[in-house]
This record gives structure tokens, sequence and C-alpha cells, in this order.
């Protein structure tokens, strides 16, 4: 196991104090997320709690017509699945692998388990800890909802672009135009305006399916205030900075160790 994917990358697990992480991490499982897998359904009962230590999840809500829109993305800094903490047993969208990686998975009874255990108590470290993410989430779905309402498709997709990087390693992106489209739920042209700007500007370079980040700093200038808001609000709330990784280091390789069993249906992302 490489350093890469230890449990303690998640920022969650890793401000746990010594005992409750011990117990915590001696139910965990690691799974391998590739791009496309879906993770959960719309209001399918949930098995599974992720923490992703190296991959990136998108919850998305499909509407009747079959349009999409990306309601938070999920990487090192949370989990997926904190509706079981609040009380439910499933949530009305899609939760999607959009960046590959590993992550580790409790299922649902040891979880409900482990809540039970501490009794509610406000004291209890992962009970608080899973209420300020509770409403750090809050907070990062409803600013994508006000950007998505208010903000240009090129500062939306330089917002997006900006939070993949935090949740990963490196400054190279692959992912389609089209699948980037469908994330934010904008047209295809878009997104070829938008990147064809980014690209002029010096800021990023794009060729089929695959991104390179060549300054940070400019993208920031062409993000809205939403990417800042969110960024702020997981730092004042969970103490977690993020701290991109320079755009001179380069992704490292992930050893493949076969695939989660319930990963069964998938989208075309990437």
């Amino acid at each position: 196991m490489s350093e890469l994917d230890h449990p303690r990358q998640n920022q969650l697990l890793a401000m746990l104090p010594e005992p409750e992480y011990a117990r915590v991490s001696s139910l965990l499982e690691r799974v391998e997320m590739e791009c496309g897998d879906a993770l959960c359904e719309p209001d399918e009962s949930l098995r599974y709690v992720y923490f992703p230590v190296t991959g990136v999840i998108a919850e998305l809500y499909f509407t009747e017509n079959g349009a999409s829109r990306e309601l938070a993305l999920i990487g090192n800094e949370g989990m997926l699945g904190i509706s079981l903490f609040m009380g439910g047993e499933s949530m009305p969208h899609q939760a999607v692998v959009v960046m590959p990686g590993y992550a580790y998975r409790l299922c649902r009874s040891l979880f409900e388990e482990e809540i039970e255990r501490i009794g509610g108590q406000r004291s209890g470290a992962l009970h608080g800890m899973l209420l300020r993410y509770t409403q750090a989430l809050i907070t990062h779905m409803t600013q994508i909802a006000a950007c998505n309402r208010h903000h240009s498709i090129e500062q939306q997709f330089s917002r997006w672009l900006l939070m993949i990087l935090d949740r990963q390693s490196g400054s190279e992106i692959a992912i389609t135009q089209q699948s980037i489209a469908t994330l934010l739920g904008v047209r295809r042209e878009g997104i070829t305006e938008a990147a064809g700007k980014l690209q002029q500007a010096g800021v990023i370079r794009y060729c089929r399916g695959h991104i390179s980040v060549l300054e940070r700093a400019g993208l920031e200038a062409q993000s809205c205030e939403c990417y800042q808001v969110i960024k702020n609000e997981f730092a004042r709330l969970l103490a977690i900075s993020v701290n991109p990784s320079p755009l001179s280091k380069p992704i490292t390789a992930i050893t493949t160790y076969g695939h989660a069993k319930d990963l069964s249906r998938r989208y075309a992302f990437g």
C-alpha cells in the first residue's frame, strides 16, 4: 500500500483522535474507483459511506428530460454518504466517479453502529466532525447552485477546474469537454469556447480529452468568487486547508488492485 492511498490521506479521517481513528480504520475496506463508476443511484438505499483518498466523486442530479447538473464534488476533503448520518437511507441523486483513484469505504451497518455507539453526543470527535462537514457540504451545494445561475460558463469552468485540482495530485486532468458539459449542465459548445479562451490566454492547454493547467493564478483570476467561498468554509469549519500541488508535479501512478464489486453501472466520463 502506498502512502498516497493511506486512510489518513482523507482529511476527515485524519482529523480523528488516535483512539477513534484506530477503531474506525480497522473497519474500512480499500476499493478502487474507476471513472464512470456509479457509487449510488437515486432513491437507492445506501450500502456504504466512502472516504476518497485519491479519486473524485461528483454528486449529480438528472431531470426527467435527461438534463444534468453537478451538485457537489467530493475528494479527499470529504465523504460520500452523509445522509446516513442525518437519518436518511437514500438520496435523490447519483454519485459518479469523475476522477479515478482509491477510497476507503465503511458498510452501512458498521457506520450506523459507530454512530449509535457514540450515542449522538456532540462531544464525540466523530459526531462533531460529521456535523461540521454537513454544514460545509450544504454551503458547497448552495454556492454551486448560485454559481450555475449567475456566473458565466467560463467562470464556472474555471471554478470547476480549480476544485478538481484541489482534490487530486498534479495539474493534468483527463476528461472530455462533453463530460464537463454534462457535469455543469451546459452545452458542449459553451465548454469548447471557454476552454479556447483559457488556452489562448495561456492558462491551460487542451488536447483530445486532456487538460493541462499551466497557470493556476490565471485560472483563479478567471474564476468567480464561489471557489473561494467554498474553500474558506471548509477551512473555517474543519480546518481543512487545500494546498495545491506545484504545477510541475506529475501525477503519481496508482497500482490496480481490482474493482469494488458493487460498482456496476458506468457513465461516460473521462
